[in-house]
């Protein structure tokens, strides 16, 4: 995916979700060949012990790093270029090789608003400064919803992105330390500097659309009042390793989290195929995680991507992997081929629009995949080639990480719709605490403001071409799904 979501994880630690690293096998050893150490999900039949699973690993010369054993998935380093056939056997469902599988985060530029220290001082406690220029919050009636509440603190929202800023004057306050931790590897680190942006300011400014503090600096999130985690699963060079997004789940459904936001796609093939036999195993990993967090509570947020794709009707993806792994590869892809965890059952799937509640020229869409519509942008949003501003995108927080200095600016993307969406989710806790994950992605749709499909064949930018798009439905849409979310209708 391109710009915030493209089509557009740093030591192991010792400790562990689950039952931690487990010792040697009592199986027979022998002799093994070394080679460059790779990482591994090995995954037990589902709903059976991870025991019989490690004791092949150990064989087969490799270690346990991490043992989910909430979903029967370890995490296992090995040097052994021939472990993917060693460990298979009884206790072993599949194994995948994560190398060459990370996806990239591309931030997209972010455009500074002018200087923090000017910001901070024209601060007051009654107005936040750069409000008047935050569309998007008024656009989803965020002003209307605050006057009945701003959030509760006991809800927490899982940032699974590149960090954030712990030292940012309007996230400070609205971050859940005891609940943060860094998944880079699969492995959990929760010492603060892991769990701190080192090279993308992404998950700093998808913070900030969420919570941002009402304390007269700088900007506004869409619930204030709740606390935001920062569960940190893009490395230093900006990748998402399934390893991580598998830590990540089971991190923020074990420590109390009731949403997350998940603005990015898992693997360097865009559309993650369970009948291909590289895939499966990512795919099963990946759905285990998704489906215990839904059974502890948590509504899981995605975007829906930036490739303007139609995701009900896939054919070929012409762009895969991206992150130069291996050729790219001409594919045709089924229904059994998902964005992942757009596409994930259970997953509240957003899709952007822009300042005129219009589809964003690089949102994808398809009916029945998009569940609601959120602000995320569009700076081609003036039809006819007219020059448009960056403040069409979305202001929130940003962290300049060659400068170590905080700020604000704007981003545009389907990781900015996701954000908005899972901010009304916290507002909807909030007013409605009792609700479960399936009820509230029911009341998130029931309560949006519909939007109807453009006739014809829509495109944004007439005078280029491949922005076109068709959508089909009606006030449940493949653009929109169920319409754009409404901040004020959750909480009122």
């Amino acid at each position: 995916m391109r710009l915030s979501r493209r089509k557009v994880l740093a030591a192991a630690s010792a400790a562990a979700v689950g039952a931690g690293v487990l010792a040697a096998a009592a199986l027979p050893t022998q002799a093994l060949a070394a080679g460059p150490e790779s990482t591994y999900l090995v995954l037990a039949p589902n709903g059976q012990s991870t025991a019989k699973a490690a004791n092949r690993v150990a064989a087969a010369g490799g270690t346990v790093v991490a043992n989910y054993s909430q979903i029967g998935v370890l995490v296992v380093r090995s040097t052994n270029p021939a472990f993917q056939t060693a460990v298979a056997g009884a206790g072993v469902d599949a194994v995948a090789s994560t190398a060459g599988l990370g996806s990239a985060l591309d931030d997209g530029a972010t455009v500074e608003v002018t200087d923090p220290a000017v910001l901070e001082a024209a601060g007051d406690a009654t107005s936040e400064p750069l409000a008047g220029l935050q569309w998007d919050m008024a656009q989803i009636s965020v002003p209307q919803a605050h006057k009945v509440t701003i959030g509760s603190p006991n809800v927490v929202v899982g940032v699974l992105d590149s960090g954030i800023s712990s030292t940012h004057p309007d996230l400070a306050t609205q971050i859940a330390k005891d609940k943060s931790a860094s998944c880079i590897g699969g492995v959990v680190d929760t010492s603060e500097a892991a769990w701190n942006p080192t090279t993308s300011d992404h998950g700093t400014h998808v913070a900030g659309t969420i919570a941002g503090a009402i304390n007269g600096v700088g900007i506004a999130g869409v619930a204030p009042g709740v606390k935001v985690a920062s569960v940190k699963v893009v490395n230093d060079d900006g990748f998402i390793y399934p390893e991580a997004a598998v830590c990540g789940f089971l991190w923020a459904a074990d420590h109390g989290m009731r949403v997350t936001n998940n603005s990015y796609y898992i693997d360097p093939w865009e559309f993650n195929c369970r009948n291909d036999v590289r895939q499966r195993p990512v795919w099963m990993a990946v759905q285990r995680a998704i489906r215990y967090s839904q059974n502890k509570g948590v509504l899981n947020v995605a975007s829906a991507g930036n490739s303007n794709v139609d995701l009900q009707h896939k054919f070929v993806d012409s762009g895969s992997p991206d992150d130069n792994s291996f050729p790219v590869e001409d594919r045709t892809i089924t229904g059994a081929c998902l964005d992942l965890p757009a596409e994930a059952p259970g997953v509240v799937t957003v899709s952007a629009v822009g300042p005129t509640r219009a589809k964003s020229y690089y949102s994808s869409y398809g009916q029945g995949v998009v569940d609601v519509a959120a602000p995320g942008g569009d700076t081609r949003f003036r039809t006819l080639g007219a020059s448009s501003t960056s403040a069409d995108g979305v202001l929130s927080s940003t962290f300049n990480t060659v400068t170590k200095t905080n700020g604000w600016g704007y981003k545009q993307g389907t990781s900015m719709a996701g954000p908005h969406a899972a901010g009304v989710a916290a507002l909807a806790l909030s007013a409605h605490p009792n609700m479960q994950p399936g009820a509230l992605a029911s009341f998130l749709e029931r309560t949006a403001d519909a939007l109807p499909c453009p006739s014809g064949v829509y495109n944004p930018v007439p005078r280029l071409q491949g922005y076109e798009a068709t959508c089909s439905g009606g006030n449940r849409n493949g653009f929109y799904g169920a319409g754009e979310i409404n901040a004020y209708n959750v909480v009122r």
